[in-house]
């Protein structure tokens, strides 16, 4: 600001001066003074000249200055104009927006660097008016299906049809399914699509992640497997470490010349530990066991009614004793096509874990629901304990991963593994004073 009030007063003294020659040259001619006025307008003709030159070279440098900006090109240069004061302003706003550009190119070029070498296909979807185009497809996307990196919409419906069909029939919206693509001419693959929508500047994108069902499941089996190992090492280790360490010092012991009364009990105690922990140690791999070789389920038509009455004359007595109070609101007669006896193995699993959930609270109440929709049963098991907390959440469904300490840590993995040879699913939900354990079976 106080340099364009500097301008305007520079601009405003010449103009001054400009007028003050003509004056005096008028007045140079009326008194006769012909030499003195030739040489005023002489003057004047370089005051004006100078200020044309002054105003086209100002105006030129804002033209190409703001030229540059609007088109996003910083690579002009200005150095030699740079101890100008009359254009430090506008030279600070050429290099603020400069700056900004180049940190923006750095992002961009990261971002595209990252989505690049992610192994799942990503495209993003830009719209114009009434038409999508492709704003990104990053090289993944490209390479897998041999598609290349077209801007508009109608070339990559050409090369994708069964992609972009599903897209279009959905109107553009969010979308998540499995879908089969030809490969390279080859036999059709199933992929995970998923697509969402949003609003940025009041510009519409599109993106569309595909990633194929092969590697979903293999980062799946990857992460189990990983999981899986660091508690089967975990066991092993906390059982053969002592175990060494015993044997260790039985050497030492037997060693001797002759044993005390005291090197005695030493060793007694020495093998007791040894026995406990090789104990643990068979019911690890009894439990691995059941978990690796769990049979496949005779199914049958089972009433539910009846297969929870089952379940609570098991648990019942236990209920008793721990002064809990089970609630059967199951009401209505379904039958659902089950191997009753690993059902009931599962609901006898939920209800002793719901059990200990309540070992510290003081109205101990266990309450059993189901309902019937689309199909489906879903049996509902919740307890009023303290609940899953959120740093273990993750893990409940874990081989061998156990809070108790005489757990063996295989109920719920068990559980689930039952469940989902029954071709259905079990999950939970944990709130304050609140844990549900919902299983959905298939109905008969």
């Amino acid at each position: 600001m106080f340099q364009s009030i500097k301008t305007y007063k520079l601009l405003f003294l010449r103009l001054i001066l400009i007028v003050a020659g003509i004056e005096l040259s008028i007045f140079f001619f009326k008194e006769e003074l012909l030499f003195t006025g030739v040489f005023a307008l002489f003057v004047v003709f370089l005051l004006i000249r100078e200020m044309y030159f002054y105003v086209r070279n100002f105006v030129l440098l804002y033209n190409k200055t703001i030229g540059s900006i609007l088109q996003n090109d910083f690579s002009s240069d200005f150095s030699k104009h740079k101890f100008n004061t009359n254009y430090k302003d506008l030279f600070h706003l050429y290099d603020t927006l400069k700056n900004k550009q180049n940190e923006q190119v750095s992002k961009d070029i990261i971002y595209r660097s990252i989505l690049n070498n992610i192994e799942t296909g990503i495209i993003i979807l830009k719209k114009q008016d009434t038409d999508w185009n492709i704003f990104l497809m990053n090289d993944y996307f490209s390479s897998h299906f041999n598609v290349p990196k077209v801007s508009k919409w109608k070339y990559l419906k050409h090369q994708l049809p069964a992609l972009c069909e599903i897209i279009e029939q959905d109107d553009f919206q969010e979308i998540k399914t499995a879908i089969e693509i030809s490969v390279n001419q080859q036999n059709k693959q199933t992929f995970v699509l998923q697509a969402s929508r949003t609003e940025i500047f009041e510009m519409g994108y599109f993106i569309v992640l595909l990633d194929s069902i092969q590697n979903v499941v293999e980062k799946k089996e990857k992460e189990a497997w990983v999981n899986l190992m660091k508690v089967i090492s975990h066991e092993l280790l906390n059982s053969i470490t002592p175990i060494r360490s015993i044997c260790q010092n039985l050497q030492d012991l037997v060693e001797q010349d002759s044993l005390s009364d005291e090197d005695l009990e030493d060793v007694k105690n020495s093998v007791e530990t040894m026995l406990r922990r090789s104990d643990h140690l068979q019911k690890f791999v009894e439990g691995y066991r059941k978990l690796a070789m769990l049979p496949s389920p005779k199914k049958d038509k089972v009433e539910l009614q009846l297969l929870m009455e089952n379940c609570l004359q098991i648990m019942n007595p236990l209920f008793r004793e721990k002064n809990i109070e089970v609630l059967n609101a199951i009401t209505f007669k379904r039958s659902i096509n089950i191997d009753a006896q690993q059902i009931e193995q599962v609901v006898i699993n939920l209800l002793t874990n719901a059990m200990h959930a309540l070992k510290d609270t003081f109205e101990k109440q266990i309450l059993i629901s189901a309902e019937a929709k689309e199909n489906r049963i879903y049996i509902k098991i919740t307890d009023n304990g303290n609940g899953i907390e959120k740093e273990i959440e993750n893990k409940i469904f874990l081989p061998f991963f156990t809070t108790r300490q005489e757990g063996a840590g295989i109920g719920l993995t068990l559980s689930k593994n039952i469940i989902e040879s029954h071709g259905g699913y079990i999950n939970y939900k944990s709130e304050e004073s609140k844990t549900t354990f919902e299983i959905s079976l298939i109905e008969d």
